[in-house]
């Protein structure tokens, strides 16, 4: 049985007077005031489960909600999310966990989190920036974007630790095929990881080049005798849904290591370029895009694009797919930011990546009145805004872009995800950006309850 929150809850004294106390207490307070929340994250913790009247009672969807937000907010991990559940009346408070009750485990928060979709992520984030709306704590008429990268939770790509992680992986399969079903194979993974060290301490290219060639030799035998087992579970007897199981890992696995393979044999065999796009980094995370920075630095990961306002709160949030230019970027930016809030901002300002002349014709027509960039190569100021004070003062606002990614990486661990897929590559971002938009309106609110800004 899945509820949206407990009926009636006991006092639990309350929040102290830390300020930390006081952040939490007004977050909750923001929490409670917009009930659309809890239908969103109900609606998918009941998808999930198969029913909101079948099963014993679990966490209620208010429960699951408010341990994301805290789990993200101090960057605990699930076992240290689990242990200040049960210790710390703050946080059981705030998590509307009822007193006498044990906290729930890790593996229960990992599970009822993980249940809560990107998507609805992403419009709760926008139900938080429409209340600070209401509130007058945003009013939408500054806005700045930036892009930054968010890495993957994966080692440093080489080819050679592809196709080794390509054997032992495949070995792992055959391993439980054999204990399962009783299909013997060869484990080559010994000589496979051999040759991977041997690789990484080679001193030049006619010692590296031979452990390659041996290396996909095993990888390749290793891919056919998956092939054979992959094939003979079925006929062995013993579990279909296990073999099935098995079957979809064997397929996934030797799919992305032929891939593996290949783009190896032409890189170090036959000294090709490998495009990007033909390029693998991960068989675990294979989504991982390549994202080459200011030309010199590299990194594995996913772009975002953000917008926020000049109350601090992220407006908007896009995980873009693959490495566009950021010049391509600007006029989607703010066509959403203007369906959000209902109205295209008076004021934008852009890194100097989103800068041409197109894009300030474009905004512009769109109901923009100022458009600055922090780079502006061939254009006039006054062509973007009415006058040098203008550009300077937009300037000096888009700098503080900087500072909100800043914030996002180092309090809510927007540098490196580390949930595994694509689509918990994205929940785990829009959950960040709810966290930090929570306690940015809290702490707005804190300081000056009954004023306006923005």
């Amino acid at each position: 049985m899945r509820r949206k929150h407990h009926v009636q809850m006991v006092l639990l004294g309350g929040y102290g007077g830390h300020k930390q106390g006081q952040e939490l207490a007004k977050m909750s307070e923001i929490l409670d005031g917009i009930p659309e929340i809890l239908d969103l994250v109900h609606r998918d913790i009941v998808d999930a489960g198969g029913g909101a009247d079948v099963g014993r009672e679990g966490m209620t969807a208010e429960q699951v909600l408010r341990a994301m937000v805290v789990k993200q907010q101090f960057e605990l991990s699930y076992e240290d999310l689990a242990f200040h559940l049960e210790d710390s009346t703050s946080y059981r408070m705030f998590c509307r966990i009822r007193p006498g009750k044990r906290g729930p485990a890790s593996t229960t928060l990992q599970r009822n989190i993980k249940c809560i979709r990107a998507e609805t992520w992403e419009m709760v984030s926008q139900l938080l920036v429409q209340h600070g709306q209401k509130k007058k704590i945003e009013t939408g008429k500054m806005t700045r974007s930036d892009c930054t990268v968010v890495e993957t939770p994966i080692h440093e790509p080489t080819d050679s630790s592809l196709l080794w992680d390509s054997v032992r992986v495949l070995v792992r399969l055959m391993t439980e095929a054999e204990e399962e079903f009783g299909i013997s194979f060869i484990d080559h993974s010994r000589r496979a990881k051999k040759r991977a060290l041997g690789i990484l301490n080679a001193k030049n290219e006619q010692v590296r080049v031979p452990l390659y060639r041996d290396l996909l030799k095993v990888t390749e035998l290793t891919r056919g005798q998956a092939e054979r087992v992959a094939e003979q579970m079925f006929s062995r007897g013993g579990s279909m849904l296990r073999a099935c199981l098995l079957r979809f890992e064997f397929v996934n696995y030797l799919k992305l290591s032929a891939q593996v393979v290949d783009q190896t044999k032409r890189r170090v065999l036959h000294k090709e370029s490998v495009p990007v796009a033909d390029k693998i980094v991960s068989i675990f995370e294979p989504h991982t895009d390549i994202i080459i920075k200011n030309r010199r630095e590299t990194l594995f990961g996913h772009k975002i694009c953000l917008t926020t306002g000049k109350s601090g709160l992220v407006l908007d949030c896009v995980v873009e797919d693959g490495n566009p230019s950021d010049s391509t970027l600007a006029l989607r930016t703010i066509q959403r930011v203007k369906t959000l809030l209902g109205k295209a901002p008076r004021q934008v300002a852009f890194d100097g990546g989103f800068s041409s002349k197109e894009n300030v014709d474009q905004l512009k027509k769109l109901g923009v009145n100022d458009v600055a960039f922090s780079k502006h190569v061939g254009l006039n100021v006054t062509e973007m805004v009415k006058s040098e004070w203008v550009m300077k003062k937009l300037r000096n606002f888009r700098a503080g872009a900087e500072g909100s990614i800043s914030f996002l990486k180092r309090c809510f661990g927007l540098d490196r995800c580390s949930w595994r897929s694509l689509d918990g590559f994205k929940s785990y971002v829009h959950a960040s950006i709810v966290a930090c938009n929570l306690l940015i309106l809290a702490r707005r609110l804190l300081a000056a309850p009954e004023s306006t800004s923005g």
